[in-house]
């Protein structure tokens, strides 16, 4: 029978990223003090407020990856077949989806394939990514810029001919053309560079913010990875022992199917002890069927947790057990998970970020001072001009013609000096909305503090819940086991009936169902309690000493016969038809 004690370390030696995890000694109750120590509760002193949150963690806390263990980049050797498929890739043929391998595998392979394939933590790792370059490209505010033109057109090509008739009162006197035959080619190269910028610090203060809290984020999304890897598994342990368990109670109803018909046949026994049994052997086959096909669900949602080829479907390698002892106190771990929870150093963040965007929206109502540098460069070869002599003739000459090539350069310095005077009030109402939006987050903090707070409460109570129930489980286990096999006993000597016998059963299946749930409940709330504290201090169980002499054959001699899976319609119609 297994016990476990879930202990808890009294001492205050904790310390956890230079924070001493120390628990305040419980004050003496009101009935211990003497007399005359005893006050009024409304003239007791204040009590001593607690720290600001700024105050121990910063204004703008950084991401701290050393807390928690880096993901792994790579597959162990034994596990580089299940390197996950192409990104984009997309099955478009029975024989690929077609299940070929059941590949068992162990809590660490199965942890190190989700860190390595899963999809969303490779997303959310590009989210860093792109956070760090929006951040540079706000950085590129302090530098100047460079730009090149050339107009409309670069060279551009003008030709034209203008006729001119010259008239006076009753006269008509013929003037020239105006020609056009011209080339020019014109660029302009100019810097410009903020000497002064308002909302060129807040900006970059914001940038910054937005990529520490992805990186942030990154982090939750690697133990929430790991979390959800190790409850996918535990789901799977147990959907494994209530296939076991389903094929333990069938095994035991096809031995008392087999007693109550030999004794029916022997006229010691009623034809009702025989329905019993059947009526037993239905309802548990009824739970195998069940089981399998959660078992079925489970490997395959760990399959999709672990993004494993199409035609792979993992099966859990290690029996289910408890994975170690919780060996921090509740206030020990109460304390580290608010000095290890990214999700109130985003919460910080946050307020942060909208401080940033409300200085950046003063900023649009401030004078901005720029240095300016143009340099302009052109060429142009032709004529153009009046052409009085040869009006017909595209040649140039005579008067007022203008040819050949000419080449200008001109530079510019100086300082351009924007203001926005007057907006109606704009840049003020987006400045009180993002200060309000910081006061909007500065609550989401202390929702979040409570929530943090609760979350280790509820699991740490429930790991001592299921810690209890694995004790009474396992003795329930025992004792019905024991009441099974009195109870078999006693019908084969004719003192009970097959009632009995169906009672002690499903007692028994009962009992082991619910030991093999309060397994997995108690290794959730512990991987629960590893993610929302962010400790790792587990004293692990020593595996069970497995004796190596096969123990003596009992009901598991006994064959499962395969059933045959009709039609609902085909089975319903015996009692849709009956009166």
């Amino acid at each position: 029978m297994l016990k476990l004690v879930l202990a808890a370390t009294g001492s205050s030696a904790l310390t956890l990223a230079g924070i001493p995890l120390e628990v305040a000694a419980q004050p003496a109750s009101a009935e211990a003090k003497p007399a005359e120590q005893q006050r009024l509760p409304l003239l007791d002193p204040p009590p001593v407020p607690l720290p600001s949150a700024e105050t121990i963690k910063g204004a703008r806390p950084k991401s701290d990856p050393t807390v928690l263990p880096p993901a792994a980049t790579k597959l162990d050797p034994a596990l580089q077949r299940l390197a996950a498929p192409a990104t984009l890739a997309l099955p478009s043929k029975v024989d690929q989806v077609k299940i070929v391998e059941l590949r068992p595998l162990s809590l660490k392979d199965v942890e190190n394939l989700a860190e390595v394939n899963n999809p969303n933590l490779k997303a959310v790792a590009s989210r860093v990514d792109q956070a760090q370059s929006n951040l540079r490209a706000t950085l590129a505010a302090w530098y100047p810029t460079l730009n090149f033109s050339t107009g409309n057109a670069f060279p551009s090509w003008t030709y034209g001919r203008q006729y001119n008739y010259l008239s006076t009162i009753g006269a008509a006197t013929e003037g020239g053309n105006t020609q056009t035959n011209r080339w020019t080619a014109s660029s302009t190269l100019g810097l410009n560079w903020d000497l002064i910028n308002p909302q060129r610090v807040p900006q970059v203060t914001a940038a910054r913010d937005a990529f520490e809290q992805a990186k942030n984020t990154y982090l939750i999304a690697l133990r929430d990875l790991r979390l959800q890897t190790s409850q996918a598994y535990f789901q799977l342990q147990y959907a494994d022992s209530r296939v076991r368990i389903g094929q333990t109670s069938v095994q035991a109803s096809l031995v008392s199917l087999r007693d109550a018909r030999a004794r029916f046949q022997a006229g010691v026994a009623t034809k009702l002890e025989v329905l019993e049994a059947e009526t037993q052997l239905a309802r548990n086959q009824s739970q195998l069927t069940n089981a399998l096909s959660q078992q079925d669900i489970a490997r395959r949602d760990l399959a999709r947790l672990l993004d494993l080829p199409q035609n792979i479907t993992p099966t859990a390698k290690e029996p289910s057990r408890p994975i170690g002892v919780w060996m921090p106190s509740l206030q020990e771990s109460i304390v580290a998970a608010y000095a290890f929870r990214e999700e109130l150093d985003n919460a910080l963040l946050s307020i942060s970020v909208s401080n940033s965007n409300a200085n950046a929206s003063l900023g649009a109502v401030q004078p901005f001072l720029s240095i300016v540098n143009n340099f302009v460069t052109g060429r142009t070869f032709g004529y153009a001009g009046l052409n009085k002599n040869n009006p017909i003739n595209n040649v140039p000459g005579g008067d007022g013609i203008e040819a050949g090539q000419t080449w200008a350069t001109d530079n510019t310095i100086g300082l351009n000096l924007r203001w926005s005077i007057l907006d109606g009030g704009r840049a003020r109402a987006q400045y009180r909305q993002a200060k309000q939006q910081a006061e909007e987050n500065a609550f989401r903090f202390a929702d979040t503090r409570d929530r943090v707070r609760f979350e280790v409460e509820e699991s740490f109570n429930r790991l001592r819940s299921s810690n209890r129930n694995i004790q009474t489980s396992s003795r329930e286990v025992l004792s019905a086991r024991e009441s099974l096999r009195l109870a078999r006993l006693r019908f084969q000597a004719g003192v009970t009936t097959q009632r009995e016998v169906v009672d002690n059963q499903r007692d028994l299946t009962q009992a082991e169902e619910s030991y093999a749930n309060s397994l997995r409940e108690y290794n959730d709330n512990l991987a629960l309690l590893r993610r929302r504290t962010g400790l790792d201090q587990i004293a692990v169980c020593k595996p069970p000493a497995l004796s190596s002499v096969k123990p003596k054959a009992g009901d598991e001699a006994v064959p499962v016969p395969p059933e045959p899976l009709p039609a609902a319609c085909q089975v319903s119609n015996p009692l849709n038809g009956a009166s």
